[in-house]
This record gives C-alpha cells, sequence and structure tokens, in this order.
C-alpha cells in the first residue's frame, strides 16, 4: 500500500507518500516559524491563512518526489485532531476534495497517534529496526506531554499511564525562553545554550519529584526560573545564562527520563519508545538512551526529522487503518481534542 498523508493540525503544512513497510517515498514541510516568531507563539489565524497559501504546493511536490500521482496511491490520511480548529478544516476540506475526485478512500488520523508511531518510519535504508509490542511511549512536545502504554499499533491499543497537570513540556521549553527573551521556538534555542552551561550551577525545583507517580508539572519550575529573574535580572548573554538554561533543562529531562524509566518498569516491558517535538532534544536523547542501557531496556529514538510535525508519521498510521478496511470519508469530522482516553486530571490537589 502506498498512502498520501496530510498535516495542518498547527504551524506546519506537511504531505508524504509512506509505504506499508514504513518506507518514506517523500516528506514535505513548510514550516510557519518565521511568521509565528515576532508575535513569541502560534498565531491560529496567521496559521490557517498560510496554511491555505501552502498547502497546495506542498502536496503536489510530495506526490512528485515520490513519483506518484493519485491514481497510484491506495488512500489519503489527514490529521484531523487534536490541533488548532482552523488549521485542522484546512487539511481535512483538501483531503476530502482530493478523495472525492480521484475516487480513493479517506481516513482521519489522531495526530498524538501519529507522533507514537514515527519510530516506525523508515527514512533510509539502514534505519534501525522498529520497536516491538507492547511498549512505552514518553510523548513529549508543545502541547503534550504524557506516558502511554501502547499494545498495538492502533488508537484502542493504546492507554495513557499518567501526563502533565499543566503545562507540557514543550511548552515550559517556549515560556522560560519567552522569558529570557531568546526568541521562538525556544526548544532548540535553550537545548543550544545549556550544552554550554553548568547544569548544577542554579538550583531549581524539581517538578513532581514523587518517584511513585507517573504524572507531570512544569509549571512550578517555570515559576521558579520566574523567580530567578525577578531577584537577580535577565541575564544577558552570558555564562549565567548558560547555567540557567542547563539548570532548567536537567530538571525537566530528569523528570521525563526517571518516569519513562518508571513507567517502563511497572509495566515490565522492555521498550521505551521517544516521540514528539521534545524528542529532539540533544540531552533528553542522550540520557534516556544511557537510562535504558543501565536498566536493559531497549530506547528507541526516532531520526530528528520524524520527531517534529510531519505527514509521513500521519500517512502510515492512516495506511493502517485502512489495511483494517476502516475509511471516514465525507463524514470525517475535526475536533480540537484527541481521542485518546486521559486519565490524568488537570490542576493541583489529591488524587
Amino acid at each position: 500500500m502506498r498512502v498520501l498523508g496530510i498535516e495542518t493540525s498547527c504551524d506546519e503544512t506537511g504531505a508524504a507518500v509512506v509505504c506499508d513497510d514504513g518506507t518514506v517515498l517523500s516528506d514535505v514541510v513548510h514550516t510557519q516559524i518565521a511568521l509565528h516568531a515576532p508575535f513569541g507563539g502560534v498565531v491560529p489565524e496567521l496559521a490557517s491563512r498560510d496554511h491555505l497559501r501552502n498547502v497546495e504546493p506542498v502536496i503536489r511536490s510530495a506526490l512528485e518526489q515520490s513519483g506518484l500521482g493519485l491514481a497510484d496511491l491506495d488512500g489519503i490520511a489527514v490529521t484531523c485532531r487534536p490541533g488548532l480548529s482552523g488549521a485542522l478544516l484546512v487539511g481535512i476540506q483538501v483531503a476530502q476534495a482530493m478523495a472525492w475526485g480521484a475516487s480513493k478512500p479517506l481516513v482521519g488520523v489522531d495526530h498524538l497517534v501519529g507522533h507514537l508511531l514515527a519510530a516506525f518510519l523508515r527514512f533510509t535504508p539502514d534505519a534501525p529496526p522498529p520497536p516491538g509490542l507492547p511498549f512505552v511511549a514518553l510523548l513529549a512536545s508543545g502541547g503534550h506531554t504524557a506516558l502511554y502504554r501502547v499494545d498495538g499499533l492502533s488508537l484502542e491499543q493504546t492507554h495513557e499511564l499518567g501526563a502533565t497537570r499543566d503545562d507540557a513540556a514543550g511548552e515550559a521549553f517556549d515560556k522560560v525562553a519567552k522569558l529570557l527573551g531568546l526568541g521562538y521556538p525556544g526548544g532548540p534555542i535553550i537545548d543550544r545554550l545549556a550544552a554550554e552551561g553548568d547544569p548544577n550551577a542554579i538550583e531549581l525545583a524539581r517538578p513532581m519529584p514523587n518517584k511513585s507517580s507517573l504524572e507531570f508539572s512544569f509549571s512550578g519550575l517555570k515559576t521558579d526560573v520566574m523567580r530567578w529573574v525577578s531577584r537577580n535580572g535577565r541575564p544577558g548573554n552570558d555564562q549565567s545564562l548558560r547555567d540557567l538554561c542547563a539548570s532548567f533543562q536537567k530538571r525537566v529531562v530528569d523528570a521525563l527520563v526517571s518516569k519513562a524509566v518508571h513507567a517502563a518498569r511497572q509495566e515490565q516491558v522492555h521498550t521505551i519508545v521517544l516521540a514528539g517535538g521534545v524528542a529532539a532534544n540533544r540531552e533528553l536523547r542522550a540520557r534516556l538512551t544511557a537510562a535504558g542501557e543501565k536498566h536493559s531496556l531497549r530506547v528507541v529514538v526516532p531520526s530528528l526529522r520524524a520527531c517534529t510535525d510531519n505527514a509521513a508519521m500521519i500517512a502510515y498510521a492512516g495506511l493502517l487503518r485502512l489495511a483494517r478496511g476502516e475509511q471516514d470519508g465525507p463524514i470525517l469530522e475535526m475536533s480540537p481534542r484527541t481521542a485518546l482516553l486521559r486519565v490524568t486530571r488537570k490542576g493541583k490537589g489529591r488524587r
């Protein structure tokens, strides 16, 4: 099977063609970073308009790079949830029009399920083997941070073990970067500066240090950084800035790594899959891999291009639905919320 995937859930316009063994025949992404950078975050209306301008040329480029036409495809997959409502509608309406015009089956894909399956993509012939089932997935992005047990390659076989009560990890990176005047997106900038800093130079709060809990909370750590800046002033482009970035990043990574390992041991599985945009973080990739080796766990870290939003993961997740005989067609609807069942309650207080 060969499926076209379309991704417009937030600020990346993506299209890709993927085969049933995970081989990526094409993967085209148009980013909106420069568009939103002056505002310090994504502006939904601007994102929707930019998707409208670029979705057609991005799809055309993906088909050309794959060497296939619409008639050669076995179906079309499109992100339908979660995300920005206007942005999602752009991709869904284009996908529905293409599927109707070419008489091809259409399926909607949950964006988070796409991230969880990104480890099965093969961008190069020498890609590492995919993870075995079951596995524990650590999904960390700008909008979501959660641990899942994945028993099979469908939404119904994925179960949340614990998630963030407040800010997502990527959201905390962006907000701290904005506080420090570093620009948007904040994650890559903090990661780069942290490599030149001392992670033990500044004592910051440990986010939800309870070892028995698989839930996360990063709002307190973010507030602690704000208090440090209030006491000491915003650091310039000096060593104190690098030390602060390194100390902040260490606390975030400490929480993500320790809880991921705890989840794998609690669930008695031998594989951890890293997913989501924060999976591109240098320190997280290195320290989770090292922790896996220490505890005899296989850690699967997708290629960098598979971590951030892309259409290849949407195409692959949609391909699996099509292979099971599932279709959505003209009844496909958008939702700003994931279909994955959430068990973690937002906010503070006893559970």
